[in-house]
């Protein structure tokens, strides 16, 4: 079901100069779905978007395909672009998928680690571990996460990590509070972090992938939860 939202009641109007539109408008839808203001299923209209901002569609076109190759709008049949749905029922699948996915970009990544990368994402796990706001830990655990994946030579499959992990960054931002899990730790990341700071590839895949099974068994308990108080 496609939720009807009007745009103007979420973006107001904003005109934009042409040579920053798509990256504008980009920016902007991004936030929106991140943090709620377009609820999965909310349609995304071209038209309305250009009138919005002043600009033509093709910028508009530009930034709706952006988004969607990061997985945050998809293209349905006879009702155009729209708020792609939170993970659901293919949790564990996602999850599966990430593991395959994020230990290849590991063995790419960590031999081309500079110190830089590696405080990086240090940074972010302080950052962890003093964060309260839901929102901002869905952000924080993406950044972490491509901070110790960016080296890798794959452009593409950094690509499909991200998509990934926006999904996991949304729905952590609606549900964390929900799932009951108290003061996330970080001994998983600095595992992780610490592997990788060492060269240790194999010893970093390891734990990358315990820590995803973790999170694939948190968020499939909490589905079934929700099930079961809903049937």
């Amino acid at each position: 079901m496609v939720a009807k939202i009007k745009l103007s009641s979420v973006f107001g109007s904003e005109q934009v100069p042409a040579h920053q539109a798509r990256g504008v408008i980009e920016e902007r839808l991004r936030g929106a779905i991140l943090d709620g203001r377009l609820p999965p299923g909310t349609a995304v209209r071209q038209q309305e978007l250009a009138t919005l901002f002043g600009v033509s569609r093709m910028p508009v076109r530009e930034a709706l395909r952006q988004l969607e190759a990061q997985g945050l709008l998809q293209v349905e049949m006879h009702k155009g672009a729209v708020v792609a749905p939170l993970i659901g029922e293919d949790a564990v699948d996602t999850y599966a998928l990430r593991i395959l996915l994020e230990s290849e970009a590991l063995r790419q990544s960590i031999p081309r680690l500079e110190a830089d990368d590696i405080e990086a994402a240090r940074d972010y796990i302080r950052q962890l571990e003093n964060q309260t706001a839901h929102a901002e830990i869905g952000r924080l655990n993406r950044l972490f996460h491509m901070a110790l994946y960016s080296k890798a030579s794959n452009h593409k499959l950094l690509r499909l990590i991200e998509h990934e992990l926006n999904e996991e960054e949304r729905f952590l931002r609606f549900h964390l509070s929900a799932m009951g899990l108290g003061t996330l730790t970080q001994d998983d990341h600095l595992a992780l972090l610490e592997a990788a700071s060492q060269r240790q590839v194999e010893t970093a895949v390891q734990v990358l992938e315990a820590h995803l099974n973790k999170g694939a068994q948190a968020i499939r308990a909490y589905l079934d939860r929700q099930a079961g108080t809903s049937a």
